[in-house]
Parts: C-alpha cells; sequence; structure tokens
C-alpha cells in the first residue's frame, strides 16, 4: 500500500498486510495533529519502503524521547523508526486506498479533550456542507 503527505512529496510504501490501528488522544498527540487523536500503527522495517522525499523530512525531538517527523512543506506528519526496535511508526491517514484494518486499541483516554465527545444533535454529512456560510451558522449556535 503507498501512502504519502499531503503535498505529495514526501512518499513510501508499506508491503503486505497492514496491522490493525491505535488511535492516541494524549496531549502530544492532540497537538501533533490538531485533532482529537492520532491514529496509526506500526509496521516492520522490512515491510516499510521510502520512494520519494526523504530529504524533505524535518524531525522535532521532546527531552522526554517523543519524535515527531513531519514534511518540512505542508507539515504532515510522516512515518518514523520507532527508537530501539525494528518497527516504523505509519499515521494511517496517509495511506491511499480502502484499508482491511481496524482501530483496536484507543491510547491516554483520561487525557482526551473535554470537546472530544459525540454530542447527539451533531451535524452529520457524508460530504463537505453546501457552503462554509451554512456551516458557520451551524458552528454559532450556543450550547443549551
Amino acid at each position: 500500500m503507498k501512502g504519502d503527505c499531503l503535498c505529495g512529496e514526501v512518499r513510501f510504501e508499506v508491503d503486505g498486510a497492514l496491522p490493525n490501528l491505535y488511535q492516541c488522544h494524549c496531549s502530544l498527540c492532540r497537538k501533533a495533529t490538531g485533532a482529537a487523536a492520532n491514529a496509526a500503527t506500526f509496521v516492520h522495517k522490512q515491510n516499510f519502503r521510502w520512494l520519494a522525499g526523504q530529504h524533505k523530512i524535518a524531525s522535532f525531538q521532546k527531552p522526554s524521547g517523543y519524535r515527531s517527523d513531519f514534511c518540512s512543506l505542508c507539515g504532515s506528519p510522516v512515518p518514523n523508526p520507532l527508537s530501539g526496535t525494528d518497527l516504523v511508526w505509519i499515521p494511517v491517514g496517509l495511506l491511499n486506498g480502502p484499508l482491511q484494518a481496524e482501530i483496536k486499541a484507543h491510547l491516554h483516554l483520561s487525557a482526551s479533550a473535554s470537546w472530544e465527545r459525540d454530542a447527539a444533535d451533531c451535524l452529520r454529512l457524508a460530504a463537505g456542507p453546501d457552503s462554509l456560510d451554512s456551516l458557520h451558522r451551524v458552528l454559532q449556535q450556543t450550547n443549551r
């Protein structure tokens, strides 16, 4: 299966069946993705191959060891090797095509964002909104 970053400069390929996925809800993953959680998996190094753009990858590492690799052009998180293992971390949002894998674990739920909940009256659309104005109106409604 092939994957790429938002701008397409960083490209990679994973051989074989993709393992199941996890979502991490910790504050570091929220900040790195700008979302409620990241969705990722791990593959063995021998099943991973860079196709292009490795020279476009920048890296940030905290003293704790947390590491984030990303495309220096578009900012997309990109795969990175897990220190001390033969595994590569894969952000699954970069993968192209349908996945057979499923989310099998949620991590750091006690650190979930306070706004991360699924309201019964939440707007659900199969595609984007008719207009940004209509979405803005929905978002401006106050909670009761």
